[in-house]
């Protein structure tokens, strides 16, 4: 990070604190639909970019919050290695900071891990303009608290992401789909029987009665894999699950009110109106519905769920699970510590914070 970007932020944040002015953090502006309608003068870090460190040996990046995902995956492309929480983009200018300040993780989620789940480290300014460090740049270095993975999804509330360090994966040396015909509840046996398993799956989906399983790994290992699960082979499967994972996909189109459902993995089918898609082998489930959103929520949290209004609808009312009393007072005596005066996304998650 050069001093002068730095020292730019910290002022603009220092002025902000001092009258109380609210500041909207943007990167590449593609995740702009998600969470609440906020206000605020823009303090865009879009022009903080680049790899600043990459030791493919240990599988360890570092990055300016910046940097496009295009380029940081076509970096670690070309050493066989890859983002392992694969996240969406959801545009062409989709930063690494916007990312993980969403905590955005695509198919490769319950079988490699959440996109915090990679962060060693962050390098970030809070609320009251402060430089902060915490975490390193390689693993197992750091005991206690692990503050960096807190500020994974919290959606720049709290600090302002400059630099992130970052795990990597090998790509694998092979991967195969295969599609079986069967109902959503099938479906959801299937994926939590195979989970059990030492099966390399990496990604499943249910979606118009056909199970999509993808397995990756080892050459022998996958086939052996696909023998014992078996299925017919899908042709062009990288574009689906990029399909799916961009929500390109028809189901994702129309004017309907798109609602991310996240319940334990082995919950049967919920009794909610409109057109479900089954992801992450029924921990993930996508829902286009105009069904009340304090009846999806009732309905997800008695499985032990909960219900995010992701796409559409009223952008101005709670858009995330509403938390339990204790919870909201621990995220905002958390708040209170990074940004005192309020002025960081205020309300972007919860209007309390």
């Amino acid at each position: 990070m050069t001093l002068s970007f730095q020292q730019t932020i910290q002022d603009r944040v220092h002025a902000a604190a001092a009258t109380g002015t609210a500041l909207s953090i943007q990167g590449g502006n593609s995740k702009s639909f998600y969470g609440r309608s906020t206000h605020g003068d823009v303090l865009s870090v879009k022009e903080h970019q680049g790899i600043l460190d990459y030791t493919p040996s240990e599988l360890v990046i570092s990055a300016r919050a910046g940097t496009r995902l295009t380029e940081l995956e076509s970096v670690l492309e070309q050493e066989g290695q890859m983002l392992g929480f694969e996240p969406a983009h959801f545009g062409e200018g989709a930063t690494l900071g916007g990312t993980l300040a969403c905590a955005f993780s695509g198919p490769r989620r319950p079988y490699a891990g959440a996109a915090r789940d990679y962060v060693l480290g962050v390098n970030c300014i809070n609320g009251t303009g402060e430089w902060l460090r915490f975490g390193g740049q390689v693993m197992k270095n750091v005991a206690g608290y692990d503050v960096s993975r807190t500020l994974v999804g919290s959606q720049g509330t709290l600090a302002i992401l400059l630099d992130i360090h970052l795990r990597v994966l090998p790509r694998p040396e092979t991967e195969i789909t295969l599609q079986q015909s069967c109902d959503a509840a099938t479906a959801i046996q299937r994926c939590n029987t195979w989970a059990a398993q030492p099966l390399p799956v990496s990604a499943s989906c249910h979606l118009d009665g056909q199970l999509f399983i993808r397995l990756s790994g080892m050459e022998q290992g996958v086939q052996s894999a696909a023998a014992s699960i078996g299925g017919e082979p899908l042709p062009d499967a990288a574009v689906f699950w990029q399909q799916l994972r961009e929500q390109q996909l028809a189901f994702f189109s129309g004017e309907l009110p798109l609602w991310r459902v996240a319940v334990p993995a082995a919950t049967g089918i919920l009794p909610l109106e409109g057109d479900t898609l089954l992801d992450w082998g029924g921990a993930q489930r996508w829902l286009r519905s105009e069904q009340a959103a304090d009846s999806i929520r009732a309905i997800t949290g008695s499985a032990g769920g909960h219900a995010t209004l992701f796409r559409g609808g009223d952008r101005s009312g709670e858009v995330f699970h509403p938390l339990q009393p204790a919870l909201l007072s621990l995220h905002q005596r958390l708040k209170k510590t990074f940004d005192p005066a309020g002025i960081l996304n205020p309300g972007r998650m919860y209007r309390e914070l």
